[in-house]
């Protein structure tokens, strides 16, 4: 056997060349160690957070919160209700300048990146290294989106993981249109106004369409910060912003040279703070929202709903300045009540300054603008409004408030250095002192053929008392109530030539309903007999009494329910020939309609469909149409013998004032209740039916002198000069059954020898219960 060769020993190193190979071994090994440890984690938290990623269904399934608006028949808008503005816009219908201003603002690469941008991520690595904190966050569009849509505004490095995750998966299911349609959509830009379009509407009034590149520049800064940029809050910010932009913009060459000077040089007009809608018309907004919130409930204030009503824009504004002007031209006609209130104002000018400020915030209500005098005397009172420029009222314009100048003036009207008082500006550029008027009115108008309702004015001011008096202010209707019981007694044998007895007259109190009554004529004259359709046109109390008496309240009663009236609110009682029961306007218009279309009950409606926010119909109005049958409320005869008498209402009777209109087919009743608390016209032209009230909300007074003629009345004309225009007169047309006999008209089975020749007529003045119910036997 062979021997074994003996091995080598093996050198041994060195204890210190050792040492040096494993340090710098060991120095490479950690970090290394470390970075595939947190890569190795990295990945499984990635991979645990796409996991629990959120789905993408919300944007998949994209419902915007879009606000109930109600627009007038013609599209205008006159309501917005809900939390968030919005007006949802397609891609293709976003202008490129919009587009272009947003990419400049926030993300110019979107097209070219995958959702990160990784230069930009870079970037913001280093500013956010130098800073020691996270003061940039390179978000892109689509990262935006994500945390608009699924996230909060936390900065935490995992809620930025999240957020990348997420706009990688966002990228990978939609397209880059799609998403840049729903950022312009969803991103909040201040002042409850949500995506682009919305903004639009609140920032500068106009239609995303209509933005030059000045303003989608302001419009596409807010992302950033909506309250620091709000251009109506920070317009120093929102223009150094836009600016900012609006170089990006040229930079990226989304603007010429030329038209980027042109959009630094641009004045910026915004909307005030409380921009007006194109047709003022609160109260007809607010009951569309009532009916809708009926049939809808809460759903009405995000589906996007859109309510058409019948308003006319035309109409709705003829209203507005009709009893505007009536209300004031009746305060004014009453006199100054006085300063609002009265505030120290210091010597120092500043500090004068920030108490008017103080004083005036807020306060302008419409055209009536809150001031608060400087100086007054007789001959000139300074005024200022908070801006620093005083406002000088002198001569003419001093008129209404001249017995509240002077040492001599009652204290509590007296103007002084400190009151608070409301001006308004006149047409050519002037200023007077107003005051808010204290006395209330109430419109409504509507077509005679279908009930559409064509305007509606629920009071003088929406802003100061919400209630609507057109259909929540039931009020005694007084003499405007007469017509209904004159239709009646044409029931009862009763002819236009019957001659009844203006007298004066005792009632029992077994027919008033518990006292003696001793009713009177408004200006207490007495004409003796007179005939029935004189008697209408010059409003007298005893033929109306007479006439319900000998045709019997309860019969009366019964009767109006033809005209929509409601029985328990007209006792049958003697007193109901006065109007001493209560209605609404909104009741009135219909109930008079009647006469104007020929006999039939038409209900007054206001909304004419509803759509979602596709357009697609969800309900639609279906009225009654004169000329149906099923709606026949009184014979077409009696409407017509009705529909003359209340024509000669305004060509000989109260209404004579309407004959400024120049025309011959305008027909109505004057209305005035005891006292004066309540002034009515209640009247028509054969297409178009109007109510005016005027009265206080807390029953009083309106003066010894005014009338439903003078006070309501030249409400109704003002709103029926505008609405008539282009109108055709449409003259009287005798129905079937109609008989002209010396210049009156008759039923043709109750012409003179046949109906009841005259009433009262040989009575000493005084007609008991008794003598009544000789007169009723007559009759029947």
């Amino acid at each position: 056997m062979p021997a074994r060769k003996a091995r080598k020993p093996r050198p041994k190193s060195s204890p210190k060349k050792s040492l040096w190979l494993r340090v710098p071994l060991m120095v490479l090994a950690i970090p290394f160690a470390l970075a595939v440890s947190g890569a190795l984690l990295g990945a499984f938290a990635l991979l645990l957070l796409n996991d629990r990623l959120p789905s993408l269904d919300a944007m998949l399934d994209y419902r915007p919160r879009i606000p109930l608006r109600v627009y007038t028949a013609d599209g205008k808008l006159i309501g917005e209700f809900g939390e968030e503005r919005r007006t949802f816009v397609h891609i293709e219908d976003v202008p490129q300048v919009m587009k272009n201003a947003v990419l400049a603002a926030e993300d110019t690469r979107f097209f070219e990146h995958i959702g990160i941008d990784p230069v930009g991520v870079a970037r913001a690595a280093v500013t956010n290294l130098f800073a020691g904190g996270k003061e940039q966050g390179a978000s892109t569009i689509t990262m935006q989106l994500a945390r608009e849509f699924f996230l909060t505004n936390e900065r935490t490095y995992t809620r930025k993981i999240v957020e990348i995750l997420l706009a990688l998966r966002i990228e990978d299911t939609l397209s880059k249109q799609q998403i840049f349609e729903l950022y312009l959509n969803q991103i909040y830009l201040g002042k409850r106004s949500y995506g682009f379009a919305a903004a639009a509407r609140t920032y500068f009034d106009k239609p995303l369409a209509q933005l030059s590149a000045a303003e989608a520049a302001v419009l596409a800064g807010l992302p950033k910060a909506p309250s620091r940029f709000n251009p109506m809050v920070n317009p120093a910010r929102a223009i150094e912003r836009q600016r900012y932009i609006l170089g990006r913009m040229r930079e990226a060459g989304f603007l010429t040279q030329p038209e980027y000077q042109a959009a630094m040089t641009e004045r910026l007009v915004f909307s005030p703070a409380r921009a007006d809608y194109p047709v003022q018309a609160p109260y007809v907004a607010e009951l569309a929202r009532q009916l809708a919130f009926d049939l809808y409930h809460e759903d009405i204030y995000s589906a996007g709903l859109k309510i058409y009503t019948t308003i006319d824009p035309v109409h709705q504004a003829a209203a507005n300045a009709a009893l505007e002007k009536g209300v004031v031209d009746y305060d004014r006609r009453h006199g100054f009540r006085g300063p609002e209130r009265t505030i120290e104002l210091p010597d120092d000018a500043h500090a004068a300054d920030e108490a008017i400020d103080a004083a005036l915030d807020d306060a302008d209500i419409g055209n009536f603008l809150a001031a608060v005098v400087l100086e007054a005397d007789p001959k000139r009172v300074v005024v200022s409004r908070g801006d620093g420029k005083p406002i000088e009222i002198t001569g003419n314009d001093l008129k209404f408030v001249a017995s509240a100048l002077g040492p001599r003036a009652n204290a509590s009207r007296r103007l002084v250095r400190g009151s608070v008082i409301r001006i308004s500006r006149d047409d050519d550029g002037s200023y007077r002192i107003s005051q808010l008027p204290e006395v209330q009115a109430a419109f409504v108008s509507m077509d005679t053929h279908d009930g559409a309702v064509r305007a509606l004015v629920g009071g003088f001011d929406f802003e100061r008392n919400r209630f609507n008096r057109v259909v929540q202010a039931w009020r005694q209707p007084g003499s405007s109530f007469k017509p209904f019981i004159y239709s009646a007694s044409l029931e009862k044998g009763f002819m236009t030539s019957t001659i009844v007895n203006d007298a004066p007259v005792l009632i029992d109190p077994a027919r008033t309903g518990g006292q003696l009554w001793d009713p009177k004529n408004y200006d207490g004259k007495y004409e003796g007999p007179m005939p029935l359709h004189t008697a209408l046109a010059k409003s007298k109390n005893m033929v109306s009494v007479r006439i319900l008496d000998a045709i019997g309240p309860q019969y009366a009663q019964d009767y109006v329910s033809r005209f929509g009236f409601d029985p328990e609110r007209h006792p049958a009682f003697l007193t109901m020939a006065l109007g001493a029961g209560s209605v609404t306007p909104w009741r009135m218009v219909e109930a008079i309609s009647v006469f104007a279309n020929g006999g039939y009950r038409i209900e007054p409606y206001l909304i004419a469909r509803i759509t979602d926010s596709d357009g697609r119909l969800l309900a639609g109005a279906k009225p009654d149409r004169a000329g149906d049958e099923a709606v026949r409320a009184i014979d077409e005869r009696n409407a017509f013998l009705m529909d003359s008498m209340l024509r000669d209402v305004v060509r000989i009777g109260t209404a004579t004032r309407a004959k400024t209109l120049k025309r011959n087919d305008l027909a109505g009743k004057t209305g005035t209740t005891n006292d004066s608390v309540d002034a009515w016209f209640a009247g028509y032209q054969p297409s178009l039916a109007a109510v005016a009230w005027v009265g206080f909300d807390q029953p009083r007074k309106l003066g010894d002198r005014e009338t439903g003629g003078g006070l309501a009345l030249p409400i109704w004309i003002d709103y029926m000069a505008t609405a008539l225009k282009g109108v055709p007169e449409q003259p009287e047309r005798p129905p079937d059954g109609v008989v002209r006999i010396d210049g009156q008209y008759y039923l043709s089975e109750t012409r003179p020898g046949q109906g009841i020749a005259s009433l009262g007529v040989a009575e000493e003045g005084v007609a008991s219960g008794a003598e009544a119910d000789r007169i009723r036997d007559q009759v029947f």
